[in-house]
């Protein structure tokens, strides 16, 4: 969708990281699911929506050594890739509309911070189940945040889907089974509390 492209490029070439409602210096949520599974450290790991978020940096540090980023928003994948310097030649950056992306392999964790509750459409939803269940091997882990059910209902100009627990499991349940599920206070630059909806479904 041209216009989506449009609004977020113009979103990230605007406002640095820091600047954003979504920034957090550390993950520490995501982290903490992440440390959890036990992945090897050869896992195949995307991050979807990932923008210049801080996770990938974090993940190297760990040891995770194959990486993919994906966004809508190229500004945002090159402003990463500037903070990384020349550890970002070791990332995977994909440049795309997650609701009309086409994987090319499969990964053992598909992770979406604040991406899927941006698809309003069913078109755009039912694209995005399809695509998450055909990307993800059997055993494999997806953790998804969306805003829960209080939390915003828009976020950077944009209307959103809230999504709690059940609503997630419900869209997921022909391939996945949930593993854990908590609500998450994230608080904004601005001093906002923005209530989220944090799962962690493993594959079928």
């Amino acid at each position: 969708m041209k216009e989506m492209k449009a609004h977020w490029e113009e979103v990230y070439a605007k406002k640095s990281y820091p600047e954003t409602s979504w920034y957090q210096e550390k993950p520490e949520i995501s982290l903490n699911f992440i440390d959890q599974l036990e992945l090897p450290y050869t896992s195949k790991i995307i991050d979807v929506g990932g923008g210049d978020s801080n996770l990938v940096d974090f993940l190297m540090k760990e040891g995770y050594r194959d990486n993919s980023v994906l966004d809508i928003s190229k500004e945002a994948l090159e402003k990463a890739e500037a903070r990384l310097g020349a550890e970002a030649e070791k990332v995977t950056w994909i440049n795309a509309d997650v609701s009309t992306f086409e994987a090319t392999q499969t990964y053992h964790l598909w992770h979406d911070r604040a991406a899927f509750h941006f698809l309003t459409e069913d078109q755009q939803i039912e694209n995005y189940i399809r695509t998450l269940e055909n990307s993800v091997i059997p055993g494999g882990f997806v953790i998804i945040a969306t805003f829960s059910k209080n939390g915003p209902t828009k976020c950077s100009g944009r209307t959103v889907k809230q999504y709690d627990k059940e609503d997630l499991e419900n869209l997921l349940e022909a391939k996945f089974n949930i593993v854990e599920s908590k609500n998450i206070d994230h608080t904004t630059p601005t001093g906002a509390i923005q209530n989220f909806t944090f799962c962690c479904f493993r594959k079928k």
